[in-house]
Parts: structure tokens; C-alpha cells; sequence
């Protein structure tokens, strides 16, 4: 059933319908708004009722649509329509008025356009008491194991296992029966002694510290003698100040004079690079040969035979 209010005046009329009057909680329901009018009347200025998100405290607005302006009546053309929707709803039950609206033509407000009041009727959703019962709750449903349950599981991981079981063993025997041994003979390892006479080689042909490179020459001499210290003696040079490499001396079996050169050498070589000592000219040869004169003092010939033109045996002129 629709209800509508109507009120007219001259040519205009103004209408209001709501597309239901009984409306359960929460449900919604159209609320339309029209406008009617004659075009013999001219160009009209029609201002709407503002509407904003309650119509009254219980009814509220949902949505509101533009307004449209149409012909409802093909055989007068000349009768025109405007129309808005609005959609509306209630949360709570009773009997609700919706109020007349307002429109106000050509500024008049002398003679405003009244909709007539609608009635909403709200009701609440029938409840069924049997339903709402308080009940005992039950157990947890109990449900024996039962190893069928997992029997596929089991068939699909043996399956798997199998597979990659059988990828293992073929490329264990295909990468075997491919396989290629090749002997590598093993390299004669160079002794220590040579290693380490190539080096002060080196280091007299650059003669660094002709060009201020004092701090290097002295530390590349003292690397030189530390590693060959590390590979001959098995001592861990490298990583031991000047006075631990001489304790462990003490137990080498080595000459008195090589022991001073080598103490002579790695002591110059730490003032040089920590205390910033500038030796004179003769100490950088002297260095150099207290080096050299070490490595030849205590080096093992026996350890392989190296051809003659890759031994080094003396230190080059000076």
C-alpha cells in the first residue's frame, strides 16, 4: 500500500510516497519527493527541502539520489515532472511521522509548497521462545584412530622415497662409470730459503727507499724474513712482535751470529716503521745483507733439489 500527501496551488502540486508503510528493523524502505508543474507558468525557481542524514530522531537517511526532471504524461507535453528518491530506515520499532516537506517556488516564502505528514509503522522480527531454550552442551564428539585414514599418505611417501632413491643410485653409477681418474702429480714444494732470497732480490733491484719509501723497504724486509721464519722453523712470525720471535729462538738450533743478524734486522725494521727512524744510506745495505746472510746461515739444502739457474744461494752485489 503507497501513501501519498498532496497539496496544490494554482498549477503546482507537490507529492510525497513512501513505497511501504510497514517496515520490519533495519529494513529499508523509498521515500519519494515530487514536483509537478505547468510550463505555461515559465521558468520557475524551485528550492527543495534540504534533507541531511535524519529525517526525524528515529528515521535515518540511507541515500539520496539527484533530481530528475521528466514528462510523466505523454498526451501533455506540456506538464512537467521533477523527482528525487530518497532511501530511509529505522532501527527501532513503533509508529514514526514523517513530517511535510518543504519547497519554496521563485523565492516566495510567503507561500511555501507542503508535502502532507506520512506515517511510518517499524515492527520488530518475531522471535521463536522455543529456540532461545538454554540447552546443556554436549561432549566433544569422540572418533577412534584409524590407520586407514593415512594409508594413501603412506603409499605416496614410499612412492617418493623410491623415486628419489633411484635418481641418487643412477647418477652415483653414471657419474662413476664417466668419471675419468687423472693423476695430478703433486708439485715438489719449493723450499723456504728460496722463496725467501727471491724476495730480498726483489726488494735490492727496486730499491724503494731511493724514492722515500723508507717505512716499506724496511717492512717488506722484515715480511720476507718473517715468512721465511714461519716455513722453515715452523713459527708463527707473522703474527709475533720482534722479542717473542727471538724467544722462540731459544730453542732452534741455530748459530750465535745468525741469531744477532736476524735480531739486528727484524729490530731496525720495527724502529723504522713504529718509532719513525730514519736510518743513514749504509743501514739500508746493511739491513738487506744481515737478511740475506740469515737466510743462508740457516737455511736446509736437503730439503729437494732445485735446478741451478732457479737457486739463489748469495745475495746479488751490492
Amino acid at each position: 500500500m503507497v501513501f501519498c500527501a498532496k497539496f496544490s496551488f494554482g498549477q503546482i502540486r507537490v507529492d510525497a510516497a513512501l513505497d511501504s508503510s510497514k517496515i520490519r528493523i533495519g529494513e529499508q524502505v523509498k521515500l519519494d519527493l515530487y514536483v509537478i508543474y505547468d510550463s505555461y507558468q515559465g521558468d520557475l525557481k524551485i528550492q527543495w527541502p534540504t534533507i541531511g542524514d535524519t529525517i526525524t530522531g528515529k528515521i535515518e537517511v540511507i541515500s539520496i539520489n539527484q533530481i530528475d526532471t521528466t514528462i510523466p504524461d505523454k498526451n501533455n507535453p506540456n506538464l512537467f515532472q521533477q523527482h528525487q528518491q530518497i532511501v530511509v530506515s529505522a532501527y527501532d520499532s513503533g509508529y514514526f511521522a514523517i513530517p511535510g516537506f518543504k519547497f519554496i517556488v521563485n523565492d516566495d516564502t510567503t507561500k511555501p509548497f507542503f508535502t502532507q505528514t506520512l506515517i511510518l509503522e517499524v515492527h520488530t522480527v518475531p522471535t521463536d521462545t522455543s529456540l532461545t531454550k538454554i540447552k546443556d552442551i554436549k561432549p566433544p564428539f569422540e572418533q577412534k584412530f584409524n590407520w586407514k585414514w593415512y594409508l594413501d599418505y603412506f603409499y605416496w611417501g614410499i612412492g617418493i622415497i623410491i623415486f628419489i632413491a633411484t635418481i641418487i643410485l643412477l647418477t652415483v653409477y653414471f657419474t662413476r662409470r664417466n668419471k675419468q681418474i687423472v693423476i695430478v702429480p703433486e708439485k715438489p714444494k719449493i723450499p723456504a730459503h728460496i722463496t725467501a732470497l727471491a724476495s730480498l732480490d726483489k726488494i735490492k733491484l727496486e730499491q724503494i727507499w731511493k724514492e722515500g719509501n723508507v717505512k716499506e723497504y724496511y717492512s717488506s724486509i722484515s715480511d720476507a724474513i718473517r715468512l721465511y721464519i714461519e716455513e722453515r722453523f715452523n713459527v708463527h712470525a707473522l703474527e709475533s712482535t720482534t722479542d717473542e720471535i727471538m724467544t722462540a729462538f731459544r730453542t732452534q738450533v741455530v748459530d750465535k751470529l745468525s741469531k744477532e743478524k736476524l735480531q739486528q734486522t727484524l729490530t731496525l725494521s720495527d724502529l723504522v716503521k713504529f718509532a719513525k727512524l730514519t736510518p743513514i744510506e749504509d743501514e739500508h745495505n746493511f739491513t738487506l745483507q744481515n737478511a740475506y746472510d740469515f737466510v743462508n746461515g740457516t737455511k736446509r739444502e736437503e730439503e729437494i733439489a732445485i735446478p741451478e739457474e732457479t737457486q739463489t744461494t748469495n745475495p746479488p752485489n751490492q
